[in-house]
């Protein structure tokens, strides 16, 4: 277990950019793993839609556990799992499926520090979410377990008033919970990644997002993780639907084969 945690943990603390491609289900994992990436992450929302739900912990987290298992058991290398808000209302809850995710060999998680509420997502109170994420660091380490806390910081995907300033709050007070990273959805603009960056001892994660400047650029900047999110999953089924059309308006299968 350590072994995995550590393996995980140092690709975030590398010279060269950390690219963590989003898995969706076993078949999708392997095809990464196959293609040389060096760890897989979950995409709640691609894991969602490929079981018919919304986004939002619509799932219930045994169908989601059942989907980790799998992936877990095809491929060799770390998985880490986009646990939203945790699949749960309490903090004993939420840590203790935590907790379940490390017994079946997952070495990272993200855990949100915002909350949807009759469908939409608000901020949560940034001290009373510090004190969740060392809730569950504490948890584990009384269990012994190692888990990869990722903090999923909202002030980008909900484009809150004074972002940085917003952030760098926020930064400053995760920094206390023994938390192994910082994510931050949405953020493109080169000098507010720096500022991030600038904010935080912490590894900073950033995701694909339209703009998102590159590989390179990232790199320089000092992000140290860059993330898929559901859009490869996206991409892969607009091509499908756009098949399953052809298939239908030329009445034979010629664009399948």
């Amino acid at each position: 277990m350590l072994s995995g945690f550590s393996t995980f943990k140092d690709l975030h603390h590398e010279k060269n950019l950390f690219i963590l491609p989003n898995a969706w289900d076993a078949k999708s994992a392997l095809v990464f793993e196959q293609n040389g990436f060096r760890a897989i992450g979950t995409s709640s929302a691609a894991v969602a839609a490929s079981l018919g739900y919304e986004d939002g912990e619509k799932m219930s987290f045994d169908e989601y556990l059942f989907i980790i298992k799998r992936m877990i058991d095809c491929v060799q290398i770390p998985v880490t799992v986009d646990m939203e808000m945790g699949y749960a209302k309490t903090n004993e809850k939420i840590a203790e499926n935590i907790e379940r995710l490390a017994d079946l060999g997952v070495t990272g998680i993200n855990i949100e520090d915002s909350i949807v509420i009759n469908s939409k997502r608000f901020l949560k109170d940034a001290d009373e979410f510090a004190t969740t994420v060392e809730y569950i660091k504490n948890h584990l380490s009384a269990k012994n377990l190692s888990v990869f806390i990722n903090i999923r910081c909202d002030t980008y995907i909900l484009d809150v008033a004074d972002k940085q300033k917003e952030t760098a709050r926020r930064l400053n007070i995760y920094e206390t919970t023994a938390a192994n990273g910082i994510f931050l959805p949405c953020i493109i603009d080169e000098n507010d990644i720096a500022e991030a960056v600038s904010r935080t001892r912490l590894p900073l994660n950033v995701m694909c997002v339209p703009h998102l400047p590159g590989f390179a650029k990232l790199n320089q900047l000092g992000v140290k993780r860059v993330s898929m999110g559901p859009f490869l999953f996206n991409k892969i089924y607009s091509t499908i639907s756009d098949l399953a059309r052809r298939i239908y308006d030329d009445k034979n299968f010629s664009s399948i084969l």
